[in-house]
């Protein structure tokens, strides 16, 4: 099974070596990683550059994009950008450049593949260091494949019709792979290192767009309230709360097209609702 990895980068000279590295270290190398420089003004192109002169299987492409912050659109156009150079493959990664694998990470998730041919998405978990520990990132629950560390099998990937541009592409990808009867695996044993913490630099306008993503799921307004909800339990702030349920209601108001079609959206709200219900009992 080929595997082909993207790296958006926008200013990742700080992590990008150590990322690459752990890359370079893997008992089985991916097939190829093609590094997308969008718009950097540091050393991002200079880093993936010499990386790419010793590694034949890593490839390096500039992007030019709007400077423009657009949260989760960005992020997937560039993450597009990239596949459009991508060689014929079987899996295909979508990775960040602030990441740290274990060295057996790909060996150990080839295998999941190989053994289950119903598997459209796996990946390992996501820690960050606090206080010299490497601890569980925990804004999402271990079975949730994070949009860092997301590989999908291709036949599950062209199902779910690609990437959605916007906030909660990597929540409704995972949702279509399971209305498209394929299976999602998170492997607990794969520590990934994260080296900068999700949410860094997290504004309100950006809670915001979690709501708008929500609408565009079809999550309705009670599943939106309870997801919004624990979001801002896990933020220890109240006030996001608010500004997802608002973020919805103006994604409402203002009718924005949606992620999903409605036969789509009853499995998602089905789906969540006998989450929450086992949850309970």
């Amino acid at each position: 099974m080929r595997i082909s990895i993207v790296i958006p980068a926008h200013n990742e000279a700080v992590y990008l070596k150590d990322c690459l590295d752990s890359f370079v270290a893997q008992t089985h190398k991916p097939d190829e990683v093609i590094v997308v420089d969008d718009n950097s003004t540091d050393n991002t192109f200079a880093i993936a550059s010499e990386f790419a002169k010793i590694y034949d299987w890593i490839k390096v492409v500039q992007r030019e994009s709007a400077n423009e912050h657009s949260p989760g659109k960005k992020v997937v156009d560039t993450f597009n950008f990239g596949l459009k150079h991508a060689s014929d493959y079987n899996l295909i990664g979508k990775f960040d450049a602030d990441i740290i694998l274990p060295t057996n990470y790909f060996e150990e998730i080839l295998n999941r593949f190989q053994a289950n041919w119903k598997l459209g998405m796996c990946s390992g978990l996501l820690y960050i260091k606090k206080d010299n520990n490497w601890i569980y990132e925990n804004i999402a629950d271990k079975t949730h494949i994070r949009g860092p560390i997301k590989l999908y099998h291709k036949v599950c990937f062209d199902k779910i019709g690609g990437l959605r541009p916007g906030v909660g592409w990597d929540t409704v990808d995972i949702l279509l792979a399971q209305y498209h009867d394929f299976e999602t695996l998170t492997v607990p044993e794969l520590h990934v290192k994260h080296l900068r913490p999700t949410g860094h630099g997290y504004s309100s306008k950006k809670y915001q767009t979690k709501g708008e993503a929500m609408y565009k799921m079809r999550y309705g307004i009670v599943l939106t309230k309870i997801a919004a909800l624990k979001m801002a339990w896990q933020a220890e702030s109240i006030l996001l709360y608010f500004q997802a349920v608002f973020g919805y209601l103006i994604a409402l108001f203002q009718q924005q097209p949606r992620y999903v079609s409605k036969e789509e959206g009853k499995f998602i709200r089905t789906y969540r609702w006998k989450g929450i219900w086992s949850k309970l009992s």
